[in-house]
């Protein structure tokens, strides 16, 4: 979306990093963000009836059958997981085709909606930016990033996880080295709030700077 002076921002990171920690520190900057996992919880939700079920939720049935859905419509994960995480390549790579597009046309959605109320510049909130294409749409990328150890630990803590699973977690990702490769700014969160908030600041500083120079 670059158009009428506003720029799409990508925000990546690993597991455990403290992206939606760092978002809210952008927000506070005056820098809004599209949570990708929020827009898909939201299309596979529960719904009232069969007729309101999301355009992404009925392409999922379509594909793999009413066996995904639940008793209250919304979409029965633990199934979900069994028929793409059993080793079916093709179902994976139709589940990611399918919830990649709709998440991405929902996105482009909220994200206008907050330029017509002011915003010049939006975060995409995206654990797979670079995996879902939506790196593509975005000028720049923040990654967020801790120590592999604490990453570990918040992992536990939030989710309930053995040390064993939160690592088994994070190895299916990207690595941090790959993400700040890849990544135009890298911020370290690995710090007190008022640390955290200066790089933010800086880093919204940067932003706006580059907005400028391309678009007035």
């Amino acid at each position: 979306m670059k158009k009428n002076g506003v720029m799409l921002v990508g925000l990546c990171g690993r597991s455990g990093s403290g992206k939606g920690y760092i978002a809210k520190m952008f927000a506070d900057c005056g820098i809004p963000s599209v949570d990708t996992d929020a827009v898909y919880r939201r299309m596979t939700a529960p719904v009232p009836s069969r007729s309101a079920l999301s355009p992404c939720m009925n392409e999922l049935i379509e594909r793999f059958g009413e066996q995904i859905l639940s008793s209250d419509r919304s979409l029965n994960r633990a199934v979900m997981r069994t028929l793409v995480f059993g080793g079916d390549t093709a179902a994976l790579a139709d589940l990611n085709r399918i919830t990649h597009r709709h998440i991405l046309a929902e996105t482009q959605a909220i994200a206008g909606q907050l330029f017509r109320e002011g915003a010049d510049i939006v975060l995409i909130d995206a654990p797979v930016l670079y995996e879902s294409g939506f790196d593509k749409m975005c000028e720049q990328v923040v990654c967020v990033t801790a120590p592999e150890d604490v990453i570990v630990s918040r992992i536990m803590k939030r989710d309930g996880l053995s040390e064993d699973d939160a690592k088994k977690r994070l190895a299916s990702q990207k690595t941090r080295e790959e993400l700040e490769d890849r990544a135009d700014v890298v911020i370290d969160n690995n710090d007190e709030r008022p640390v955290l908030y200066e790089r933010v600041r800086r880093c919204v500083d940067h932003l706006r700077a580059i907005r400028r120079e391309r678009y007035e």
